[in-house]
C-alpha cells in the first residue's frame, strides 16, 4: 500500500514536471528580464534609479512567462493534480522577502541588486524536489553564492555584472531543464502507458 501511494505521488510530480516542462517558461522569461536589469545597470544612472527601474522590470516575468508557455505549449493548470498550485505558490513565495529587499534598497541601494540576485538564486531550491529536477538546486546555491561574492569584491560602476551573471546561469538552467524535460517526458509516457 505504501510503496503504491508513493508511486501514485511521484507520478503526480512527474506528470507536473513533463506537462510544465520544469517550468521552462519561467526561467526563459528570468532570463530576459534579468538581461533587460543588465542593461539598465550599465546605464549612467544613479545607483538608487537603477533599483528602482529592476523592481519594475521584474514585475514582467509573469507576463512574459505566461506568453513564453503559450509558444512553448507548457500547462498552467491541471485541476486533477493536486501538486499542480505549488509551483505557484513556490514562485509568489519570494515576494515575502521583498521587506528585505526594500530595506536594502532604502538603506543600502549599492547592495540592492546583490541581494535581489540572492532571493531570485534561492527561491529556486524547492523546485528541485517539485519538478525531481537536480539543476534547480544547484542554480540556488550557484546563484546566491555567486551573486553575493560579485557584491562584496565589485566596484558601484561593475554591479552590472550581477545581473549579467543571472543572465548567463539561468540560461544555462534552461538548457539544464530541457535536457530534464526530455528525459521526463520519456519517462511520463512510459509511466502512462503500463
Amino acid at each position: 500500500m505504501r510503496t503504491s501511494i508513493t508511486q501514485q505521488f511521484d507520478l503526480l510530480r512527474l506528470e507536473l514536471a513533463t506537462k510544465a516542462k520544469n517550468g521552462l517558461d519561467f526561467i526563459l522569461a528570468a532570463s530576459v528580464v534579468w538581461a533587460a536589469i543588465t542593461l539598465i545597470w550599465l546605464t549612467a544612472l544613479p545607483v538608487p534609479a537603477k533599483g528602482f527601474a529592476t523592481f519594475f522590470l521584474g514585475a514582467l516575468t509573469l507576463p512574459l512567462a505566461w506568453v513564453l508557455s503559450k509558444l512553448l505549449r507548457t500547462t498552467w493548470t491541471l485541476p486533477h493534480n493536486p501538486l499542480q498550485p505549488l509551483g505557484l505558490v513556490l514562485n509568489f513565495a519570494q515576494l515575502f522577502y521583498f521587506p528585505f529587499l526594500i530595506f536594502m534598497y532604502m538603506r543600502y541601494p549599492q547592495h540592492f541588486i546583490m541581494t535581489y540576485g540572492i532571493i531570485t538564486g534561492a527561491h529556486f531550491f524547492p523546485y528541485a524536489w517539485l519538478y525531481r529536477t537536480t539543476p534547480y538546486a544547484l542554480a540556488a546555491g550557484i546563484i546566491s553564492v555567486g551573486s553575493l561574492v560579485l557584491g562584496m569584491r565589485l566596484a558601484p560602476e561593475q554591479l552590472y555584472l550581477i545581473p549579467a551573471f543571472l543572465t548567463t546561469a539561468l540560461l544555462l538552467l534552461a538548457g539544464l531543464l530541457l535536457v530534464a524535460y526530455r528525459r521526463h517526458h520519456l519517462a511520463y509516457a512510459t509511466a502512462t502507458a503500463s
